[in-house]
């Protein structure tokens, strides 16, 4: 199979307006050799998950700093699902409680990035992810590692 560049969804759902952080890392993605497409701020699940369609991304990151994560991130997670891409990631970061993290592993989501973290960590998982999962075929993911 020939490689081809992992696309990346970067997106910031909600009322949050601190963007920095996302743009860091999109830079970081993209300097790595992902594709990175930006939603920008103020961003709705559905318009994110309606974009992922559109991009055919294999992966969505999301930016949260906003304490709305418990909501969010299942709520594109299932609209993601809806629109036949259980095969997409869903990971991000933010300020995200340890217990929280937990619950939204099992919700599906996955690896979450807390302040301060290297960029080189999304980076790694990302790629360590997309290897794991992805197949010949572009596709057939389950969604995280090791999930059934």
């Amino acid at each position: 199979m020939e490689d081809r560049r992992i696309r990346v969804l970067v997106g910031k759902p909600g009322l949050d307006g601190h963007d920095r952080g996302a743009k860091v890392i999109a830079a970081a993605l993209r300097d790595s050799g992902m594709e990175v497409i930006y939603t920008g701020l103020h961003q709705t699940p559905e318009m994110i998950a309606s974009a992922a369609l559109q991009e055919d991304v294999d992966v969505v990151a999301l930016s949260i700093l906003s304490g709305a994560h418990m909501t969010l991130l299942p709520r594109i997670r299932k609209l993601l699902d809806e629109q036949d891409m259980a095969d997409v990631l869903v990971t991000g970061g933010g300020i995200i409680p340890e217990e929280d993290r937990r619950e939204l592993r099992r919700r599906g989501i996955g690896e979450l990035f807390g302040p301060g973290t290297p960029t080189s960590a999304p980076v790694e998982y990302i790629r360590s992810w997309f290897d794991e999962n992805r197949v010949e075929s572009g596709g057939g993911a389950t969604g995280e590692p090791g999930s059934a």
